[in-house]
């Protein structure tokens, strides 16, 4: 893309390693290098796995060399100051429609796992949802929402946007901002 970004920003770190170690079998034109990694330093990753995989492009090494050569920090976490109101909304028109929509208040820099936590809590009858109960590499994995579970072999799936765009992180790192409104919306791909 035009702004640096491979794929989504979790794709960046394979996609850097790839080019990376393959720059030599590229031609006749080099990859913007340097906007490529402006796109990398200006996230503020959250998962281990992503981190991971963005590590050995920005260290110049491979990834067996980087292991173990960055040590990431552990902040102590402070009490909310503030709070948010988030506009959460879920979606199926492929079959059996339905649509609902609630405003839920959360401590500012909640994630968007959070938020729908609370709509749960508001309202379990309509807002349930489940996740893996394993953690996958990118994080937590909504399956269902409002009893409906995505299936593999019809190709459906939750997938979540802000004003109409695909979230491009996970429900266990995305956070919402102050009215923000997200929308949860059944899905084939």
């Amino acid at each position: 893309r035009r702004n640096g970004m491979i794929g989504n920003i979790y794709s960046m770190g394979l996609a850097l390693q790839a080019l990376e170690t393959s720059s030599e079998f590229y031609a006749p034109r080099k990859w913007d290098r340097a906007q490529a990694f402006r796109v990398v330093y200006n996230h503020d990753y959250k998962e281990l796995m992503a981190i991971a995989q963005v590590l050995p492009p920005l260290v110049g090494k491979s990834y067996l060399n980087a292991v173990g050569v960055c040590h990431v920090p552990t902040l102590p976490l402070s009490p909310p100051t503030a709070t948010i109101t988030v506009q959460f909304s879920i979606t199926n028109t492929l079959k059996n429609y339905f649509h609902y929509s609630t405003s839920v208040c959360v401590p500012d820099n909640s994630t968007l796992l959070q938020v729908m936590k609370v709509a749960r809590n508001e309202k379990p009858d309509i807002f349930c949802f489940k996740k893996k109960k394993k953690k996958t590499l990118r994080g937590p994995f909504v399956t269902s929402i409002h009893g409906l579970a995505g299936n593999e072999t019809e190709r459906t799936y939750w997938q979540f946007f802000s004003c109409w765009s695909p979230l491009q992180e996970g429900v266990g790192t995305y956070k919402p901002k102050n009215w923000e409104h997200i929308q949860a919306i059944f899905s084939t791909y």
